[in-house]
């Protein structure tokens, strides 16, 4: 069990499309390793392309930082419906420490995933719960927050970001 590096922007794979999880694929020791990784960070979400594994999982933990642990693996996970009504939300990632960013989503979602047992899962998420999953989800399209800004807020977050060591 390790704590593994993060994968700073602009780091190319950040931008690359994940391959799905094989279903016999072992992940046991990636997961542990990633649950590590994201609580000693500390972040609330981390996904495989940001310890440069390209495959389509991604771990969360939206309570934890108030008390209230509740891990949740998803691979190869799909949204299948969403919310019409959007927010704004202050998205910070750990692929890009110390920038936060205010990014659109839509206020809930519906995902589909397979958990560590290859049983299929499928749940309605809401509020900031539905904000980490999506945002995990993003970086196994190859988005970043950066990605959802308008062209003007990107590039003047991106000057400021390039210029932090």
């Amino acid at each position: 069990m390790s704590v593994l590096p993060i994968l700073r922007w602009p780091d190319p794979r950040l931008s690359r499309p994940c391959d799905p999880v094989a279903p016999d694929e072992a992940l046991e020791e990636l997961v542990t390793d990633m649950f590590e990784t994201m609580y000693a960070a500390p972040g609330r979400g981390l996904a495989a392309p940001q310890i440069g594994v390209m495959k389509r999982l991604f771990v969360m933990d939206c309570g934890w930082k108030e008390g209230d642990m509740t891990p949740e693996l998803c691979i190869n996970p799909e949204i299948i419906d969403s919310a019409e009504t959007e927010s704004t939300g202050d998205e910070g990632c750990l692929s890009i420490p110390g920038v936060v960013t205010p990014v659109v989503r839509p206020d809930w979602v519906v995902m589909r995933w397979t958990d560590l047992a290859g049983a299929v899962q499928e749940r309605r998420l809401d509020g900031f719960e539905a904000r980490c999953a999506q945002h995990e989800f993003d970086h196994l399209e190859g988005r970043v927050t950066f990605d959802r800004l308008a062209p003007d807020l990107r590039a003047a977050l991106e000057a400021d970001y390039a210029g932090q060591p």
